[in-house]
Parts: structure tokens; C-alpha cells; sequence
């Protein structure tokens, strides 16, 4: 309640004084207002900057994996020995090769990986496994019948895309998922004459290459 002096005008000294708080509450209401105008812009100026650092990380990104696609051709292309079947598949020209055909149990026995081929000792997910053997191809399906019942590895029959229609292809069958304890991959396992083939990327990292050019191109003589 404001008073008022004996004639009821009410006192310079308190209009004055209202007039001082209404100025001081306007001038700190300006100074809040112009502090959060501020930290408002700050922060957009934050998010702009931080949206065009990420555009211009996901172009780079973008135009690496592109780069690194392109290198990749053309293909070249690995031909086993006639006596075991002709197998025959393209692989990106980036990668290196390590093939073993001496053994007489098991005719190929081939490495294939970017760059350089890591030791065979180590622990290393190789881009590319090829493997020939003399076991019969039940054999060989039959050592991943738990993982297949359990789930974790799924099965489906297969038929190389080139060896569609060709007289005397039996199917085979392709396996996604966890290959052994500490590998998750894809596996195509087929046979081949009397022998059978097993040739699977041991990282999903390499899906795509395993899928194409590899398995697109694979052709064997049956």
C-alpha cells in the first residue's frame, strides 16, 4: 500500500524510488533477455558448426569407400588346377593371394586378404578362405549341425549363380552366421567332383566382396 501525505498526494521521494525499481527491473529484465539472445545464438553457431563438421566427415567418408571401391578393379581372377575341377572365381585386384595346391588330401588351400596376407598362425579374419578337400561333402556339412540347430548359424541351399542350370550341379549349401567359436561369416559349401569345396569370408566385413565379385563369378566343372 503506497501512502500519501496529509493534502493525499503521494511523496516525490516515493515515486521516485518506483521509478528506480521499475528501471532497475527493466534494465536487469533486458540484460536476461540479451544474455539468453546470446547463449541462443552461441549455441545454434555450436550446431551449425557441428552439422557442417559431420557433412563434411560423411562426404569424406563417402568419397574414401568410394575410392577404395574403384581401386578394387578390375578383378583378377583365380583359376585352380584342371585335375580338381577348374574352380574359378574373381576377387578385387587390392587383395592378395596365398594358394597352396601340393597337398594331395587337400588339392587348394588358398588365403586371400587386402594388402598383405597376415601369418596363417595368427588370429586374423581373412577377407577369403578357399578350401578343396577329399571329405565327402556330408561329412563336412555334418560338423555344423549344432550351430545350425541352435540357431546361431543359418543354412540355405545354394547354387553358384553361373553354375544355374548346368548338367550335373548338385546344390550345395550356404551358411551365415557364426562359423566357429570366435568367427562370424558366410560359407558356401559345395561338391565338387568327388571332392568338396569350401570357400567363406571369415569377417562380415568383407560381405559384400564375398558375395560380389566372388561367389557371382564362382564356376567349376562338375
Amino acid at each position: 500500500m503506497i501512502r500519501k501525505d496529509q493534502n493525499g498526494n503521494v511523496p516525490w521521494a516515493v515515486i521516485i524510488m518506483l521509478l528506480v525499481v521499475t528501471l532497475i527491473s527493466t534494465t536487469l529484465f533486458a540484460i536476461k533477455t540479451w544474455d539468453d539472445k546470446q547463449e541462443y545464438k552461441n549455441n545454434v553457431d555450436k550446431i551449425v558448426v557441428a552439422a557442417v563438421d559431420k557433412a563434411k566427415a560423411d562426404q569424406n567418408n563417402q568419397l574414401e569407400k568410394a575410392f577404395a571401391e574403384k581401386e578394387k578393379l578390375p578383378n583378377k581372377t583365380y583359376k585352380g588346377p584342371v585335375t580338381y575341377g577348374t574352380i574359378t572365381f574373381d576377387y578385387p585386384k587390392t587383395w592378395s593371394a596365398y594358394v597352396d595346391e601340393a597337398s594331395t588330401n587337400q588339392p587348394i588351400n588358398g588365403y586371400f586378404h587386402p594388402g598383405v596376407i597376415p601369418g596363417l598362425q595368427s588370429t586374423a579374419a581373412y577377407a577369403l578362405r578357399v578350401e578343396l578337400s577329399n571329405q565327402d561333402y556330408s561329412t563336412v556339412l555334418k560338423q555344423y549341425d549344432t550351430t545350425i540347430k541352435d540357431g546361431s548359424l543359418k543354412a540355405a541351399a545354394y547354387v553358384p549363380p553361373k553354375m544355374a542350370g548346368v548338367a550335373n550341379v548338385q546344390p550345395g549349401t550356404k551358411l551365415d552366421g557364426k562359423l566357429d567359436q570366435d568367427t562370424n561369416g558366410s560359407m558356401v559349401i559345395i561338391k565338387v567332383r568327388d571332392k568338396t569345396l569350401k570357400i567363406y569370408s571369415e569377417s562380415n566385413d568383407f560381405f559384400n566382396d564375398f558375395n560380389n565379385p566372388i561367389l557371382a563369378s564362382l564356376t567349376f566343372a562338375p
